[in-house]
Formats: C-alpha cells, structure tokens, sequence
C-alpha cells in the first residue's frame, strides 16, 4: 500500500502518522495545500489535488512527489519486484487511500449518518472552479454555500433537498467540475503509477468509496 494519506483520524486508526514535516511545513506558509471545507477548516491528511500540478514543494508538484516516491520503491525494491515477492501495488489516491475527498473526517465532528460536506474550497480548486465557470460563460458562478455542515440531513441543505439547487444548471456544472476533477486526479497518479512499473508483474489496484448512505433515485447526496 503506498500511502500518501496521514493514518490518524479514520475508522479503525489506532497510531498517528502524519505526512512528512517538510511537506506540512510548506503548508506553515500556505495552508490551502490541504483540503478545505467552506468554514476555512484545513484537513491535514492529505494534499488538496488542486496542488496536483501546482510546482509548491521546492519546486515539485504534488503529482511529481507521487511520483518519485513510486520511482524510488521500484528502484530500491527491484529484486522483490523481479522475483515475483510483491504482486500487487496498491496506490493511495486520497483520505485513507480512497479516491475521495475528505467529506466526513471524524476529526473534525462529523457523525454518521451526516451527508457531510463538500472539501474545495482552498485558493487552487477555487480558482480552477471560477476558471471553469467563465470558460463556460457563467464568471458570476460561486463555489457552493447552500451545501450545508458536516452533519445535516439533506432536507435540511437548499443545495441537497427535493428541487434543490442540485438540479439547477448551476448545480449540475459544479457536481461535474467537483467529480471530474476527483478523476482526473486518480489518473494524473495512475498514469505515472503505469509509467514507473511498465515490465514489472504486479497488479496496480485503488481503492474507491463503496458505500454510501444518503439516496435520493435519480440523485444521491452523500
């Protein structure tokens, strides 16, 4: 499991490592590394991916780290890999290693069954929204802030309730540029994970949020 995460804070984490110092001190100075929800609250366990290819930890990017990091057990564990020892790699693409954001951290209050809340609102996804929503001729177009807290229930968000702002077209076009934005992020990572293994026999695997408890059919607001 190559863990980009800090353990500490999730379901089931019984020690605490956070990411590396040199990493959360560059945070020191700009804080919008990490995820952020709308009350400014930082989330420490893992890199916002709007730093994905923003050049801010001594002149890498997020992505580029990944990288390395990946590059780096390929070399150093070359004989495990080349005798078949390691067969699978599994690589951590978010909270907990999961491809998601950081929508409910125990952390900071939430508890089940709380839809939780959306985690983009730190200056680079914020800026990548607001160039995504001019490119589409809607400049005016904020990030959410009728999405509610970590604990509401959906009926009680303007965002999530029945004919909520969900289903506006300003809506929709977040819900897009907030889910594509998560899978781009996945295969930015993958495609450097496919890069640094190619001839190696093992299995890339990732690990994808399955299970999720507020429905509404068509819709979903978890």
């Amino acid at each position: 499991s190559m863990s980009f995460h800090q353990c500490g804070g999730n379901v089931g984490d019984v020690v605490n490592i956070p990411i590396p110092q040199w990493v959360r001190d560059v945070g020191a100075t700009d804080p919008d590394i990490f995820y952020t929800n709308r009350s400014g609250t930082r989330n420490i366990e893992y890199l916002t991916l709007g730093v994905d290819d923003q050049p801010l930890f001594h002149g890498r990017t997020a992505v580029q780290m990944y990288a390395d990091y990946m590059a780096s057990f390929r070399e150093n564990m070359k004989k495990f890999l080349d005798a078949g020892t390691i067969v699978d790699i599994e690589v951590g693409l978010g909270p907990a290693g999961e491809m998601r954001y950081p929508s409910y951290p125990q952390s900071q209050g939430w508890v089940f069954p709380g839809i939780g809340e959306f985690i983009c609102y730190d200056k680079y996804l914020e800026a990548d929204f607001k160039a995504a929503a001019a490119k589409a001729g809607h400049p005016e177009w904020e990030l959410p802030d009728d999405a509610g807290e970590y604990n509401d229930t959906p009926e009680k968000t303007q965002f999530f309730k029945e004919n909520g702002t969900y289903l506006t077209e300003k809506g929709k076009f977040f819900l897009s540029w907030y889910s594509n934005k998560l899978i781009k992020h996945g295969d930015k990572i993958l495609d450097e994970a496919n890069k640094v293994f190619l001839g190696c026999r093992v299995q890339l695997a990732i690990k994808i949020s399955g299970i999720h408890w507020w429905y509404r059919v068509p819709n979903h607001a978890a």
